[in-house]
């Protein structure tokens, strides 16, 4: 019994045995198998992470080094670098990076057909191995180039290129040392933010004091009969040399003149205090013993007085106490018909006209600007607009030629601002005020607006004539003056046909009242050609960053171009240019020019400034040039 209990026992264990055996067998060999191949993969991703490390390296040293291929790295000297080809590592694993192009679509995607971005690869590592069985890791990322190198024109050392029809000056008022800019203007014998009185002088004739100032290219209208002592007007011949010279052609007497007086080729206005010819018609193209003679005259309603002159095209324009006069010029002599007049809100002390609007300096009560509507050839005065610019009484106006901005002129005040900018843009409702400014002591008399974005604000007592920087119209600035102890009276500007451009002014100086200020020529469009920018290796320009000031009816233009190095040189680099853009801008990787090419190593840009209004420059105050390495 015993020996069958054991033989079956025997048994049990045999089957047993037979049963489990094999899956313990089987176990055993795959946790030594698993393990071997968690190993490789261990090592085979410790393999990739060193290529990803490596190529951050290579793309650190530079761009120029992940040319598309298939690669491996190595460590040459200090650092790694790429050789060609996939590489065998202990016999058993096999590592590669390949580099690709990536292409965008429109909208900046990475697609399969796009245009190829220069600034971006792709980069797909792959370790393989075959023992103990065949197997791989991989990794794809993206690289890109570095965006954070700039390079910045700003002063006037930067701006060392050439310049045709524009300029470069320094900047007043920033904390950049030596700041500078660009704008249009050849420079010419002066400068409106440096003026002086030794250009030229004119004594008017006998002792009158003169009041009225106007001109035109070659020729001055002086009022000059503000007391019985002078003539009624004088006309002066200015000659277009350097220095100009001044002359008296002839004179007209007989009446009063007030502040305004408006001067053409062949006729003078006059503004005067007669009851029956407030604006008198002075024929100016011959003389009889040096004397002028009357050709018409515009007799107000009622027993007025003219406040001021302005004539454009076959409507002439005067203000009389609270009443802005239209009258007929079609013809010049004889009495001139009234054609429209309109009630002011108080003393109309000065007009200006541009296009279909007359603009309106009002000396008394809440407002200091009036706009009116001109249509049916003169005949109907619509008031439109107005500008209560919180300053004493209006002095003077000044409108720019496109008809967008106001420059007023009021008396002095203790707490108010004698210097206005106004927005008239648009010309109805309640206008508002750009900017201001304190005349310091001066009681205004005059404002005009001479090229380069400057106004020249006159007047008497404190600094009589003084120079102010209107390129950023929130807030002007003064960037010059003259004391002329005698008081100025009035003031009017000349851009000469070569680009001279000069402030005329009438003084209390009893044996020089006419005097001739010089400012900077002046041309209507110029270019500044940036110095070649050399990056010291081929580099990706992303784009170009402007800070600059485009008034209404200036432009800029900017334009620019990369090269590659020539004989290890830019000097010799062939430029083609991309463009042009209006402002800041990407670059553009090709152009149709094939001497376009970014990457480059060289770089130029080019400046187009533009105006069709004298008063109104475009400037530019720095550029910024984005690459990357």
């Amino acid at each position: 019994m015993q020996k069958g209990q054991s033989l079956i026992e025997l048994l049990l264990t045999i089957a047993l045995v037979s049963i489990f055996f094999p899956a313990l067998l089987t176990g055993f060999v795959s946790t030594r198998n698993n393990r071997a191949i968690r190993d490789q993969r261990q090592l085979a991703t410790a393999y990739l992470y060193e290529a990803q490390e490596a190529i951050r390296v290579v793309r650190a040293n530079s761009w120029s080094n992940l040319p598309t291929g298939t690669y491996h790295p190595i460590i040459s000297g200090s650092t790694w670098v790429l050789i060609s080809g996939s590489e065998l590592i202990d016999s058993n694993f096999t590592r590669q990076i390949v580099i690709d192009d990536v292409l965008r679509d429109g909208s900046g995607n990475i697609t399969q057909d796009g245009t190829l971005d220069p600034s971006t690869k792709r980069i797909t590592i792959s370790v393989s191995w075959n023992l103990p069985f065949p197997n791989s890791v991989s990794a794809t990322s993206y690289l890109t180039r570095h965006d954070s190198n700039i390079y910045t024109d700003t002063t006037v050392a930067d701006f060392s290129g050439t310049a045709q029809g524009a300029t470069v000056s320094a900047t007043t008022g920033t904390p950049i040392p030596n700041d500078g800019q660009v704008q249009l203007g050849a420079g010419g014998e002066g400068n409106w933010c440096t003026p002086n009185l030794s250009i030229a002088s004119l004594d008017l004739p006998k002792n009158g004091v003169a009041n009225a100032i106007s001109a035109i290219e070659g020729k001055g209208f002086a009022g000059t009969g503000d007391n019985s002592s002078g003539v009624s007007y004088a006309s002066i011949a200015i000659s277009n040399t350097h220095p100009p010279v001044a002359t008296v052609l002839g004179t007209f007497d007989g009446f009063k003149t007030n502040d305004g007086i408006f001067g053409e080729p062949d006729y003078a206005y006059l503004a005067t205090d007669n009851n029956s010819k407030e604006v008198e018609i002075v024929d100016i193209t011959h003389t009889t013993n040096g004397k002028y003679s009357e050709a018409g005259y515009f007799n107000a309603p009622g027993n007025g007085t003219g406040n001021s002159v302005f004539v454009l095209g076959n409507i002439g324009y005067m203000t009389d106490g609270n009443q802005l006069y239209t009258f007929d010029l079609s013809s010049k002599s004889g009495s001139r018909p009234q054609l429209g007049s309109v009630t002011l809100a108080d003393t109309g002390e000065k007009v200006y006209v541009v296009g279909s609007y007359a603009y309106v300096a009002i000396s008394e009560g809440t407002l200091e600007l009036q706009i009116i509507q001109v249509t049916n050839g003169g005949r109907t005065l619509s008031m439109v607009g107005q500008a209560d610019v919180n300053g004493h009484e209006a002095s003077d106006v000044f409108v720019n030629s496109t008809g967008t901005r106001v420059y007023l002129a009021t008396e002095s005040s203790s707490s108010q601002k004698e210097f206005f900018i106004i927005d008239v843009s648009t010309k109805t409702g309640n206008r508002p005020t750009v900017g201001s400014y304190e005349a310091n002591g001066m009681n205004s008399k005059g404002v005009t607006v001479v090229p380069g974005n400057k106004a020249l604000l006159v007047g008497k007592e404190g600094e009589e004539y003084q120079v102010i920087d209107i390129s950023n119209e929130t807030n002007p600035t003064r960037c010059g003056g003259l004391n002329i102890d005698s008081g100025v009276n009035g003031i009017s500007s000349v851009l000469e046909q070569d680009g001279d451009a000069y402030s005329y002014i009438i003084t209390g100086d009893a044996t020089a009242e006419f005097k001739i200020i010089e400012g900077g020529q002046f041309p209507t469009s110029g270019i500044y050609t940036s110095p070649i920018f050399d990056a010291g290796s081929d580099v990706y320009f992303n784009s170009f960053m402007v800070n600059h000031i485009v008034p209404p009816s200036t432009s800029m233009q900017y334009e620019v171009a990369v090269a590659a190095a020539v004989n290890n040189s830019c000097s010799s680099a062939i430029f083609s240019y991309a463009g042009p853009f209006a402002t800041s801008s990407a670059l553009p990787s090709t152009t149709g020019n094939p001497s376009y090419q970014n990457p480059g190593r060289c770089l130029k840009y080019k400046v187009t400034l533009s105006t069709s209004d004298i008063t109104q420059i475009p400037i530019l105050s720095d550029i910024t040039i984005n690459y990357s390495p």
